[in-house]
């Protein structure tokens, strides 16, 4: 089954579904075998790949490595245009609408598109929306975007809203990586309550308890990522 039915089923269905990303820089290649028991044992549905900065030139052996240990689909996150591996399942094609840098609007997806065309991977156009999250991420400062306020949830849903006009298959609301604060509730619910697309969210969730109540709000799909790095899960 194609990723985005997955996700789709997944909204129809009220399933809960789990994503562990994994930063190139910050993962080794000689621990790949114990970090995917780690995420089977999570039994995530999905491996997300990539981060806002890349310091090395990894991503396809790390791709590879990653299909060689596990069945788990791998969807690359990229934080730009160069981070592609044709040897991932999908590619999140990613745009910043909550920001205004042409860069992430449009730019960079003129540069990957040629290059996408020539691979195989199933590319899912994506509403990415960063959060206010109590400090700056790496997201924010690299793509020279302001978060939406996270006590502003009405722009929140008019920024999705926007995308689902648009055509984009996916919404993502992230607090970015090392966020203080997941998003909040109230955001959660009022895109899932209002716009028929699969939801995902990630930034900040550090317990269960923060996942149950992503889900419990709207979420379909939920992304942990620092708190799995520093071992919380």
């Amino acid at each position: 089954m194609k990723i985005l039915e997955i996700l789709k089923q997944a909204r129809q269905e009220k399933q809960k579904l789990l994503a562990i990303l994994l930063d190139p820089d910050k993962v080794s290649l000689v621990d790949i075998p114990q970090t995917i028991a780690k995420i089977e044992k999570l039994k995530a549905d999905f491996i997300f790949v990539g981060g806002s900065l890349l310091f090395t030139d990894g991503l396809d052996v790390l791709v590879l490595k990653i299909k060689e240990t596990s069945e788990i689909p791998v969807i690359l996150f990229p934080g730009s245009a160069t981070q592609i591996s044709k040897h991932a399942d999908g590619i999140l094609f990613l745009n910043l609408i909550s920001g205004r840098n042409p860069e992430y609007l449009i730019s960079n997806h003129i540069i990957a598109a040629p290059l996408l065309r020539q691979t195989q991977l199933e590319v899912l156009s994506t509403s990415y929306l960063l959060v206010e999250s109590g400090r700056e991420t790496t997201a924010s400062y690299i793509s020279n975007t302001k978060p939406i306020p996270r006590h502003k949830p009405e722009i929140a849903y008019a920024t999705a809203l926007a995308g689902f006009y648009i055509g984009h298959k996916l919404i993502y609301l992230d607090g970015g990586s090392g966020a203080l604060e997941t998003v909040p509730k109230t955001m959660i619910a009022q895109i899932a309550q209002n716009i028929d697309l699969p939801l995902i969210v990630g930034g900040g969730i550090r317990s269960k308890a923060q996942i149950d109540q992503a889900y419990a709000n709207g979420a379909n799909l939920v992304v942990i990522g620092t708190a799995f790095e520093d071992g919380e899960f």
